[in-house]
This record gives structure tokens, sequence and C-alpha cells, in this order.
């Protein structure tokens, strides 16, 4: 039998009907009747309180929320005439009750014609033969699940949701919890999951994705499954009774909600720009960053690199060296044509040659002033070739301010007012850093690598001060990312002025006055960051959210420490992130020093660290470090150790708890997302809905087992290193994999609502066939039943 899904065609019929100002004519009446079908052979205590619970919550609340409650264990009552006297149909306590055929005939004709349904936990395990029941529950439950009550956490994923919204965020309960046969996540819309770190799920688990409670509008109608309810006393639950009356509520049409937007298939990725011309680069240069005007248009930006074939000068003996076009390419929505706005002469078309394997610098920020609309100001964080220094491998890193000319699509180079610049070595790899954004006060975060190697410590702390260029250490972090009194590996804030100076607002990490001053830079909002390629600012809170790349370990150290940690984080106040000290959850790395820095010292105090490097013009004694959100390694996300009398953790694997599942690791490079804010008042047909309001996006470079993920925070603990309560996979929405976007570069929501992504392309150092500007919609449609539905007006 052919199951049908249907998304969005009975919410477009619900809303046709509506504007032409038609009648209802759905199931049920004004005074809403729901009807509660059981089992005859169900456990009789919880049936009884299930009904009881029902019942109770159809005379709770408001008159206009209020509905009837019938029940019995009569299949005959399953015929055309007597169902549409029902808002909805509740199958509980069903476990093996069967339908004849005439019986799902008018089950399946009600919910045709808009009736709703609820089914509670192993309702899944009625009607065992019909594909179209397994259809309208969503999924079956494996024949291995745990058959016993057990304590867990749910995670409630949905904030908006009637059956959902109010719970909380981490919801422990005793239930007995179902695996499925098959994972119905994509399929459709998933409100809640539960947690199996949390429980014993038997062999049969379906991992980090365990769906619990979901919904869809299905075959016309409305469907809600919940896989709680497994025991009498969940019916005696206050959160438990207000997750199944919001069911009720949306499935007897008196609360509307959005059961589309996890589902799939209601998301369009779309590649906008087409490959550029041989030889040149006339839609997309080496993609590394975007920002999005008001108006919709999409400036990015590429950083050095020209077409694959293009020549590469690496001889330092060569006036040319390094250099290449730092791109600005504008894409405007309403004609869907690319202009080139502005090619810059930057420092970083560089992929080979000595020490400058993979030198990043170049053109690596771009952001828009947050009154471009009326000034035409674009703020770009960048490496001009004019100003390296060839004999002492020295460039100039600047944030300058330029005036795009809306008239000619240019942007007008002579414009450039340089608002602070500092030095940075480029004798040898890596981490430029790069990502910009404004928050509500008009404060501008900048975002720096520490501009250090990490060739030279094994791949664990990039602590190393014995390599140099005539005295510049580029293997020692504490230099820079360590060092209070170095702008690199750091996220700055300022505050531009219209003179194109700066000024410094309260509450950064430092005030330049420290120990009677030449110790610190004002300018340091957070110190302690490796190479933090994104950031954004949530717009609400102004809570700085970010990500950095780790260094290169494959496996933790019991003599050196962890091994690579890329890194995100929810930054709500100045503070000491921890490279190179500590990573992760305040995990330390050993010290070394000369004379000998193969030899191991003391670990690190994630309370008290001292800056002792020969190379450190700063502060010895330093900020305490802030733990992280997240963290993941090779082996996986989160990884923690037992630790000993004196807090060091044992780093062996063996021993290793994996407290962010979800998470794999591997080639891996984090680039963090935005924090969605849903607009109410936008006409867009095209927005991520409201579901996703308030999840921040967190996502890799690359697309194979990494993270491309949507995650719920705790406002309680994000500031101060607490875990994610709630993560969903974005794969199947951000489509991976060839001919998909398999490199992430950079990406942000328009106003409109859609998402915008930058795949970088295969490859490194330059732009080819596969650089792309892709844009994702949504295309579900809106809530169900449409407002001239509802049961009660």
């Amino acid at each position: 039998m052919l199951i049908t899904l249907l998304g969005t065609a009975p919410a477009a019929a619900e809303n046709d009907r509506a504007a032409a100002g038609q009648a209802s004519r759905l199931p049920g009446a004004q005074d809403p009747r729901v009807l509660v079908f059981h089992g005859a052979d169900a456990p009789e205590d919880r049936t009884r309180a299930g009904v009881e619970a029902v019942e109770a919550l159809g005379a709770e609340g408001p008159a206009a929320e209020r509905f009837a409650v019938e029940s019995t264990d009569d299949p005959s009552v399953f015929t055309p005439t007597e169902l549409t006297a029902f808002n909805a149909v509740v199958f509980l306590s069903a476990e093996g009750a069967v339908l004849d055929a005439a019986q799902e005939s008018a089950l399946q004709n009600y919910v045709r014609s808009g009736g709703g349904f609820v089914g509670v936990h192993d309702a899944a395990r009625a009607q065992p033969e019909s594909e179209w029941f397994t259809g309208l529950i969503g999924s079956r439950p494996d024949a291995g699940s745990p058959a016993d009550p057990q304590r867990a956490v749910v995670e409630v994923g949905d904030r908006v949701n009637p059956a959902t919204r109010g719970l909380p965020l981490e919801w422990a309960r005793n239930d007995v919890w179902f695996d499925w046969e098959s994972n119905p996540t994509g399929e459709v819309h998933t409100v809640a999951r539960v947690r199996e770190r949390t429980y014993e799920p038997g062999e049969d688990a379906e991992g980090w994705d365990h769906p619990i409670s979901w919904c869809r509008d299905y075959d016309g109608g409305r469907s809600f499954y919940t896989g709680m309810g497994g025991t009498e006393a969940s019916f005696g639950e206050a959160n438990f009774r207000k997750h199944l009356r919001g069911a009720l509520l949306w499935t007897s049409r008196l609360a509307r909600a959005d059961c589309q937007a996890t589902i799939t298939d209601n998301y369009a990725a779309e590649r906008l720009t087409p490959p550029n011309q041989p030889e040149a680069l006339d839609q997309i240069g080496e993609p590394h960053g975007l920002d999005i005007a008001d108006d919709g248009r999409v400036f990015y930006i590429g950083r050095g690199g020209q077409w694959s074939n293009a020549p590469v000068v690496t001889d330092w003996n060569d006036p040319d060296i390094g250099l290449g076009p730092g791109t600005v390419h504008v894409y405007d929505p309403a004609t869907e044509e690319v202009t080139l706005a502005a090619s810059l002469e930057v420092f970083g078309n560089k992929g080979g040659g000595g020490e400058l394997v993979k030198i990043e610098e170049g053109l690596v920020g771009i952001v828009l002033d947050p009154d471009f609309e009326d000034n035409n100001w674009i703020y770009l964080h960048w490496t001009p070739h004019s100003e390296i220094d060839r004999e002492a491998h020295m460039a100039e890193r600047r944030v300058s301010r330029f005036t795009f000319d809306p008239e000619s699509g240019q942007l007008d180079l002579a414009s450039e007012a340089v608002l602070l610049a500092w030095p940075v070595q480029i004798h040898s790899c890596c981490h430029a850093g790069g990502g910009m954004d404004f928050d509500s006060e008009g404060n501008l975060y900048i975002a720096t690598g520490d501009t250090n190697s990490s060739q030279f410590s094994d791949g664990y702390s990039g602590n190393n001060p014995e390599p140099n260029h005539q005295g510049v250490s580029f293997a020692d972090a504490r230099r820079t990312a360590g060092n209070t009194n170095n702008l690199n590996g750091k996220i700055l804030r300022i505050h531009p002025e219209d003179d194109g100076t700066y000024t410094v607002p309260e509450g950064n990490l430092f005030t330049g006055e420290e120990e009677g001053g030449g110790k610190t830079r004002p300018e340091i909002y957070v110190m302690g960051v490796r190479n933090p390629a994104r950031i954004a600012v949530d717009p609400e809170t102004d809570w700085l959210y970010a990500g950095w790349v780790g260094p290169d370990a494959g496996e933790p150290s019991s003599t050196w420490g962890p091994a690579k940690y890329d890194t995100f984080a929810v930054i709500t106040e100045a503070g000491n992130r921890g490279w190179p000290y500590c990573m992760g959850n305040r995990q330390p790395y050993r010290d070394r020093n000369l004379p000998d820095p193969t030899q191991p010292l003391d670990w690190y105090d994630c309370d008290a660290p001292r800056n002792e490097s020969p190379h450190n013009d700063g502060l010895v004694e330093l900020p305490p470090i802030t733990g992280n959100n997240i963290w993941y390694s090779p082996q996986g996300g989160g990884p923690d150790y037992p630790r000993n009398a004196d807090g060091i953790p044992s780093y062996e694997l063996d021993e290793q708890e994996l407290l962010l599942p979800w998470l794999t690791g591997g080639g891996q490079a984090t680039m963090s997302g935005p924090l969605y804010r849903y607009d109410e008042g936008t006409a867009s047909d095209v927005a991520w809905p409201a579901y996703w309001d308030g999840k921040w996006f967190v996502g890799d470079f690359y697309d194979a087992d990494q993270p491309r993920h949507a995650v719920v925070m705790d406002p309680s603990n994000a500031g101060n290193g607490g875990l994610p309560v709630h993560a969903e996979s974005l794969d199947a929405i951000i489509p991976v994999g060839d001919g998909g976007i398999r490199n992430l570069m950079d990406w942000k929501f328009a106003p409109d609502g859609s998402l915008y992504v930058l795949d970088y392309g295969r490859g490194f150092f330059n732009a080819d066939s596969e650089s792309a500007l892709w844009r994702i919609t949504y295309q579900g449609g809106p809530a169900t039943p449409a407002p001239a539905d509802l049961a009660r007006r």
C-alpha cells in the first residue's frame, strides 16, 4: 500500500479556503470532542490513568481550549458517521488492537478529511500489518526495545510547539523507552528526543538522535505521536500532562502548530553562482566570508588565491612573493547577478614553498556597518601586500573601512580608513582568523588567529619557544594567543567612530593600565583562541558565538595533554578561553621551555595560568580560563577523562567518556555559524520557521562525519561552559557529499530568513569549479490548521 506523505498540501488547501471565506467542513464541531480508544486487553491501571488524564485535560484551561472526552475499547465506533463527530482520535494502551478493513478505511477517511490523531506509547504497536497506520504513527518500536521503566533525560528541542512549549530543556523522567525499527528523523517533525547516555537503551539503540515525540501533517490531517506514557505514573506527571494537552489542542484544532519545520523535503538548496570563466574570478574568489545587507544583497570575499593553475610566487627575493587578489563580490537576489566590486592586492596567495606551506593571510573578514543602508561603509580584515617586510618575514594585518558606491557597484579603494593595524609573522604557517560582527551598541568584534605554526610541538600545545626567524618565534602561541600584550589569537572589541578612528568600550578584558601600563592591550575582549575564523553576535542578547580550530595531535597524551580539540563557545563576557594552556572543559597541557623544549615541565593551572615564555612581553599571571561549550577530537565529541587529586585528566583513551556523542571528528576545522532569530513580521515565504529561533548553527569545513548541527543551549550556564542540551543534524537540509556543499566556509541568515552558505570548493588556496555561493530556503508552508479551520475562532 502506498503511504501518502502530504507536507504542504493540506495547509495550502486550508489557507485557500480561509482566503476565499469558505466555511470549514472538517470533522468535529464548535464544541470539540475527543475519542479515546484503547485495547480491550490493555493494562487496566495504566489505561484508567490515561483516560482520566485526558478527561481532566479536556476540562482544564480557558473555556476556548476545553473539549469533551469519550473513551471506548470497542472498535465498532470506527465508522464514517461516528468518527465525524470527533475533532481528534487518541490511541491509548492500544498494543495489539486491530481494526478490520472497514474500520481502518473509516479512520483513513477521517484523517484525510482533516481529522486529528494522537498516538500514545504502545499505540505504535496497533494495526501491526497496516502500512498506512505505520505512516500515521511515523515508525514502529523495535522488537528489542527495553521493556522496563528507566529514568532518562528528554531533550526538548521544539520550544514553540504547544506540546513542548514551557517544558524543561532537559526533562528527567521515568518511562519505558522504545527503540525504533527505522528512525523517523527527517520524515516527521521531532519535538523531543531521549538522551541515550542517561539510561540503558539496549543493543538496537538509535544513538544520539533518538526521537521520542513527533508530529506531522499527514494524509490531509494532523498526527501527533509520543513514545512516552508507558507507565501509569506518567499520567500523573504535570509536565507529561502538559505535553499531552498540547498535542490534543493541536490535533483537535484548538491550537496551531508548525509540524513541518524539520521535514527535510521542505527545504530547497540552490547553487547561485556558476563556475568562474577560465582564468578569471568573475563569480567568486577563494571563498572566505560573507555578510548580507538589509536589502538582501550578499557581499562575499575571496582570501587571495586564484584559479587552480594560476602561478604562485614563492621566492622571498621576488617582490611579488605571495601576491594575490583579495576579492569582494556582490550577489543581488533581485537580479540574480554577480558583480566583482573590488580586488585588493593582498599577501596570501600561498600554497607551497619553504616554510610557507599554509600561509592563511589575505582578505579574511568582511562586515557591513550597522548603518550601511545610509553610509555604505564596509569593513575588511586583511593583509595588504604593500606592507610586507620580505627580510623580516613580517606583515601588517589591519581592519579598514571602505565606502561602497551603490551607483557603480564598486568599492572605492581610495576611501580606505585604517581603524586598527598590528604586526603578524608570515615566515611560517598559520592562523589568521578573520571573523567580524557588530553588537547592538555598534561595537565591532574582530577575531584574530594566533599566527602560530603547529609543526613544532607534536600537535599538542603550541608552546615551543625555540624556532624563530630573526628573533620572532613562530611556534610559541604564548607569544600571541597567550600574551596579554599582543592582538593575535584574540577576539577584539572596539567601537568605530565616524572619523575613521575607534574607541574602546567598557567591559573588555584589560584596561591597558595593568601593572602601570605597557603589559596589556585594552582592545582585547577574549584571549586564548587559536584560529577563530567565524564569529557571530546574537542581536537579542549581544552574546558572542565563536569557534576555533585546534592543534594536530590525533590522540591524547598522558605526557603532553589532550588531542586536537576544535572548539565552539558562547561568550557572554570578557575572558580567557585557554589556548595554549588549556582546552575543552579546562583540560590542561604540559608546559615546556628553554633550554630543552622536548622535556615536559609542570601541567598548566587552568585556574591561575602563567605565561613564562621567553617571548612574552605581557603579564605573567593571566586571567583564569573559562571552559568551552563544545569540543571534539578525532575520537568524538566532548572527550573527558577521570582526574587525579590535582585535577589532571588521565588522558588515557580507554578511560575516555564522550560527553557529546553527536559529534565526530577526524580532519576538522570549525565553522561556527549564526544564532537564528525568527522575524514574526517578515512577509517572506522562504524564511526558516520559528522552530529554529534561538538555535545556534555549528559546523565544520569538512562534510564527512564532522558537525553540521543546530544546537540548543541553556542560557543559565551557556557562558560558563555548559554543554548543549539538544542537537540535531543539518546534513540533509544543508546537503553534503558530491553535488552538495562539501566544504562549508561561512553561513548567515538573510533578512528574508533564508540561509546563504559559501562552499570553499575543493583543494586549498584557490577558487575552483566547486567554489560557490548557495541559498537554502524553506518551502514547507504555514502552521496548521489554517485560522479559518480552528474549532473555536
